[in-house]
């Protein structure tokens, strides 16, 4: 398996990279605010024809907030419940669409803003009103983290526009909620499903931390496309090109500072996608 690793590094180090022939891409700024964190100078990685690299800093949403308002189960047949979710959203307005240069060139939704809803770190569903509803088994445990998303699937990475839960369906149909999460969490967002024509140019590489952060001394993200392995120390938006057309196996793992993963119910996801010319 071949490794990679998105680092910080200084301007003189990366003329010396170029003097020295690496087959490094040109370097990126990212500054990404939404992170909370010191903007720091990346280098993409790049190996056969994929690679990965930190976007330019996106549009950003002062005091976005996200508040899950109620959430309720009712039992509906012998063996499930439907359970409502209802959020209230300020300062970000949902279906408008972001006004950024990124969204001309990755998958943007024509519907516009919206809010990842992520259950149990499968795909998400992109809701365009304040309010889901979802059916699940009785006796069950799950997992619910939204958070606000740009039109190009970017999600605001701030505490206040995002929501971690976790809640239980017993035998009746009653849903109660657990105590919030406390363990180091890792979210799949993007890339998700079929991406065709231009869209297949640049795929938005998006993933959602909770209860933890990343740092070159720190914990990290390892991302493993096609069997290719690429370590990241900043939790920000980064760019996939080069993939081939056909499916591909994007799998995201969380790891301490020696490169082990971590244990946990929220620590490893893998999906796969596909590209097509058309």
């Amino acid at each position: 398996m071949k490794y990679y690793r998105i680092t910080g590094v200084t301007a003189a180090l990366v003329l010396l990279i170029g003097a020295v022939g690496c087959n490094n891409s040109s370097n990126k700024g990212a500054d990404h605010k939404d992170s909370m964190g010191d903007a720091d100078t990346s280098i993409a990685q790049k190996m056969d024809s994929i690679s990965v690299s930190p976007i330019a800093d996106s549009k950003q949403f002062p005091g976005a907030n996200l508040e899950i308002a109620s959430i309720s189960a009712e039992k509906v047949g012998a063996d499930s419940a439907k359970v409502t979710v209802k959020y209230t959203v300020k300062n970000f307005t949902l279906t408008e669409m972001t006004e950024d240069a990124h969204a001309a060139h990755m998958a943007n939704s024509h519907d516009g803003q919206h809010i990842h809803f992520i259950l149990d770190n499968k795909p998400y569903t992109a809701l365009y009103k304040p309010e889901h509803t979802v059916t699940l088994a009785l006796n069950s445990e799950h997992y619910l983290l939204s958070f606000l998303s740009r039109s190009y699937h970017e999600s605001i990475k701030t505490t206040e526009a995002s929501k971690l839960i976790k809640f239980k369906i017993d035998a009746t149909g009653k849903l109660t909620q657990e105590p919030t999460p406390k363990e180091p969490s890792l979210f799949y967002s993007r890339p998700k499903g079929e991406y065709k024509g231009d869209e297949t140019k640049n795929l938005l590489l998006d993933f959602y931390l909770v209860n933890t952060s990343i740092a070159p001394d720190g914990n990290k993200v390892t991302a493993d496309i096609n069997g290719q392995t690429f370590t990241l120390d900043k939790w920000g938006p980064y760019e996939i090109k080069g993939l081939p057309m056909g499916n591909t196996k994007v799998k995201l793992t969380l790891v301490d500072k020696e490169g082990n993963a971590i244990t946990g119910d929220n620590v490893s996801v893998e999906r796969d996608i596909k590209l097509s010319e058309k």
